[in-house]
């Protein structure tokens, strides 16, 4: 049933890769809710109040990582865990470690991973353990 695993806000520029990782996390019971860039995301995340978000790098309007770095600024997304879905470079992995993002996956990526790392994700903000600057390694493609 949708909804029962939690929340998660999916922004990336591109509607295909934001409706390939919706219909993944609603597969697995997640209720999703899409952005399609940073500035919406930012407009929209306290009507949304998600568990877990997860962000592409390179966006029109406001970038992953300027979006990182104001959703760990306001004292009300915090603690929501975030995730880099994107290829990103050694530059841009080490700039969104250093303003607290959670975890990354790299792009393409195998949809089982995703789901894998929102769960992860979803556990740890439950639990409240989500520290910025605890990022989790990179995972690239499996293939």
């Amino acid at each position: 049933m949708p909804g029962l695993s939690g929340r998660v806000l999916v922004v990336d520029d591109n509607k295909v890769i934001r409706q390939l990782i919706r219909v993944n996390l609603e597969l697995e019971g997640f209720e999703v809710v899409t952005a399609a860039d940073g500035a919406e995301c930012l407009e929209i995340v306290h009507q949304v109040r998600p568990d877990v978000i997860t962000l592409d790098v390179v966006m029109p309007r406001l970038d992953g990582l300027h979006t990182a770095s104001r959703l760990r600024a306001d004292p009300h997304t915090c603690h929501v865990p975030v995730a880099i879905i994107s290829a990103c470079t050694q530059h841009e992995v080490d700039s969104a470690k250093a303003l607290g993002v959670d975890a990354f996956l790299a792009k393409p990526f195998e949809p089982a991973e995703l789901v894998k790392l929102v769960w992860r994700l979803m556990r740890r903000g439950a639990a409240g353990a989500a520290a910025p600057g605890g990022a989790e390694p990179v995972v690239g493609p499996t293939g």
